[in-house]
């Protein structure tokens, strides 16, 4: 069962019809239990960092997610989700993240050619092969965002050209993200979905 993390700043619906469509059983909640129990896990995200966080600290989350990627359970950051998975962000001051993967979120540069937030499809560089990134090389991605992920190369699987480079997916270990949203980036979405399933069933699998 993979449980979408549910804590009122995703976009938790349309995550859910898309793992739906790609055959993933899953559920939405808050409930810890589920949550450390779950085969796999979505964290969504849409708005400010700060508030985000406070959510998922008054919902007790934190502690949980972070138990949850410690004993292997393959998780899964979409958009702000994706942030949320770092050391923090400097979105309205300094926001402590939950820590999964080494980095800071600072915001996309202002440049009159490039406007902020950064909104629409934009083009996919594979930088690491990857369950997720198979097949990813020049398709077009979904992205609605003001800050990206400053991190070091080791952990980008695949990137975005805008006014920067834009780390588009991440990684360490089972914890996966995507600074676009896959569930609105049409097939290209669906078979990075399709890839997080295949992440759940081999962990799954080998320690069965």
């Amino acid at each position: 069962m993979i449980i979408i993390i549910d804590y009122d700043t995703g976009n938790t619906r349309n995550v859910q019809k898309a793992l739906d469509f790609v055959g993933l059983e899953n559920k939405i909640s808050a409930d810890p239990e589920e949550i450390i129990s779950a085969d796999g896990l979505i964290l969504p995200g849409v708005g400010a960092y700060s508030l985000a966080m406070k959510e998922l600290k008054e919902r007790n989350l934190v502690t949980v997610i972070q138990e949850a990627a410690k004993k292997g359970t393959p998780i899964l950051g979409v958009c702000l989700g994706m942030q949320l998975l770092l050391e923090g962000s400097m979105e309205n001051g300094f926001t402590e993240g939950l820590g999964l993967i080494e980095g800071i979120c600072e915001k996309l540069p202002d440049d009159t050619a490039y406007p902020v937030p950064h909104m629409g499809w934009n083009e996919l560089v594979v930088a690491n092969e990857t369950l997720l990134t198979r097949n990813m090389e020049k398709q077009f991605v979904y992205f609605v965002h003001s800050y990206y992920v400053d991190c070091e190369p080791d952990v980008i699987d695949a990137w975005s050209q805008y006014s920067i480079k834009i780390p588009a997916m991440i990684s360490h270990g089972h914890v996966y993200g995507t600074q676009f949203h896959p569930e609105k980036s049409s097939e290209a979405g669906l078979e990075i979905l399709k890839g997080f399933k295949e992440v759940v069933e081999n962990v799954r699998f080998t320690s069965n």
